[in-house]
């Protein structure tokens, strides 16, 4: 289709309010692409970054914020479209690499999956961001496996409640650290067998009592900087640090030897700038596994609030706030 619709742009890099509602053309659906009507865009803190300047969109992808969105197919090439089992007119949604926020979004049909049975749009929006991340780095690079030990730095972010849903999931017991007892009691309620206020409590001695002085088998980082240190101390042997952000800073010094003695792995990633052949393997393992959980409601989306697309500056205060459990999610 052709003509204008409503998007949120980043006007000059800042705080929330350089975000600004403008009217922009709609996009077209290129080879091996779809175009999505959207209904509702998840907010992550990669659009926060992007807004301060600090992350760039890859060449080629749209300047626009937003990696996911839920809503309509409304078109596609037929043959790609029939080969991933879609149509146009089904709900899905969908991972991005930009153009998230907006009322129409252009996304690899390699990167889309069906709303899950008896999810909102909204609900769906919150998944794909937040669930490709964790089951990429928990699952893929953290090899983590039933009956093993997860430790989540920020039970109460979307990566995190996710984090803590899948892990439980699939056998392993969940620790997750939390800024107050009030997140840690939330954490609990998302299903983390064990929390830990981070303000108030030394993760890695409680780390260590928590699992009897074996350590941690997997640690998911979110903040890297001193952790990293810390973390080392925590892990149990053959234990592996998987890094998806540095919001504590990108300098971290750790003792070696106990990587040499303890056989530690050090890892990390960032999604975004990954191929869609290697996304498209990830949203194949996620049907498969993952979405007939969310289907059954043994995991389910954890939505902090929504807000109109002409409050994306509000939302994005709130995201920086700290003050969230869960996804904050755009409604069109």
């Amino acid at each position: 289709m052709s003509g204008l619709m409503h998007a949120v742009e980043i006007s000059s890099f800042g705080a929330p309010d350089v975000l600004r509602l403008v009217e922009r053309p709609v996009p077209q659906a290129g080879p091996g692409e779809l175009l999505i009507r959207v209904s509702a865009s998840g907010i992550n803190r990669p659009d926060v970054l992007q807004r301060l300047g600090q992350y760039a969109p890859q060449p080629g992808a749209s300047d626009l914020p937003g990696l996911e969105v839920a809503g309509v197919v409304e078109s596609g090439d037929a043959s790609e479209l029939a080969a991933a089992g879609i149509r146009v007119g089904d709900r899905v949604c969908a991972l991005v690499a930009g153009g998230g926020y907006a009322q129409w979004c252009v996304a690899p049909v390699a990167q889309c999956l069906p709303v899950p049975d008896g999810l909102s749009d909204v609900e769906a929006a919150s998944l794909p961001e937040t669930f490709f991340t964790v089951w990429s780095n928990v699952f893929d690079q953290g090899r983590l496996k039933p009956g093993e030990s997860l430790l989540i730095q920020g039970g109460t972010s979307g990566i995190g409640v996710t984090a803590i849903q899948l892990a439980r999931a699939f056998g392993a017991t969940v620790v997750a650290t939390a800024g107050s007892d009030a997140k840690c009691a939330a954490c609990l309620s998302i299903g983390a067998h064990h929390a830990i206020n981070y303000r108030s409590q030394d993760f890695v001695a409680e780390a260590m009592r928590i699992t009897g002085g074996k350590g941690v088998d997997v640690v998911l980082d979110m903040v890297a900087g001193d952790y990293v240190a810390r973390e080392v101390e925590c892990l149990a042997e053959d234990g592996r640090i998987v890094v998806i952000a540095v919001q504590g800073g990108v300098k971290s010094g750790f003792n070696a030897g106990h990587l040499l003695r303890r056989r530690l792995t050090i890892t990390g990633s960032t999604l975004r700038p990954r191929s869609v052949a290697f996304k498209g393997e990830i949203a194949r393992a996620l049907r498969e596994r993952v979405w007939p959980l969310l289907a059954a409601g043994v995991v389910k989306p954890v939505i902090h609030c929504t807000f109109a697309a002409a409050e994306a500056a509000k939302a994005h205060a709130l995201m920086e706030s700290g003050e969230h459990t869960g996804k904050i999610v755009l409604t069109w």
